[in-house]
């Protein structure tokens, strides 16, 4: 979910020309889905073209993920999880791997010290290109030798490397 923060700068005059452009623009090629859609983008529209100068609106926006891509992530996810030997539980090792990628929040804990909190990729909070990234970032640190110490203690680091690409390589990452 992207917000975004919309400020209303000084005044400036609109010829009719670029004002009914702006309109065909705003109202042809992008509408609301439905009539109750459409009234609901044309008086956000509106509205904004009434701020006051300095007045300020915030959006939030959200584009649906992929369907396909999600899933191929959570199976990734589940064949990595099958293929490790630390973790017992699955929201465990799925937490440890948004920490590990850097997909978390720091926050204050119970005695002060700074520590992880990591964030939801649930299917209707991340957008698919913030998912996507993610992804990426969780692969890469899948692929860092401290990932492949903690998955598999007992492998070396060849052999560790060896494990992760051989579960990768099934859906060619």
């Amino acid at each position: 979910m992207t917000d975004i923060t919309l400020v209303r700068q000084n005044p400036t005059e609109i010829s009719e020309d670029k004002r009914a452009a702006a309109r065909e623009v705003m109202f042809g090629i992008v509408d609301g889905l439905g009539d109750r859609g459409k009234k609901q983008w044309r008086r956000f529209i509106n509205g904004l073209m009434q701020l006051e100068p300095g007045e300020m609106v915030s959006i939030k926006t959200h584009k649906a993920r992929s369907g396909p891509f999600h899933r191929r992530h959570m199976a990734i996810e589940t064949a990595v999880f099958e293929a490790q030997e630390k973790f017992e539980s699955f929201e465990q090792f799925r937490n440890w791997m948004k920490v590990g990628s850097g997909f978390c929040d720091w926050i204050a804990g119970p005695r002060g010290a700074v520590i992880p909190v990591p964030k939801s990729i649930a299917f209707d909070k991340l957008e698919d290109d913030e998912m996507r990234q993610v992804h990426d970032e969780m692969v890469s640190f899948l692929r860092s030798e401290h990932a492949g110490k903690a998955l598999w203690r007992h492998l070396g680091p060849t052999e560790r490397t060896e494990m992760i690409e051989s579960v990768l390589k099934q859906f060619n990452e």
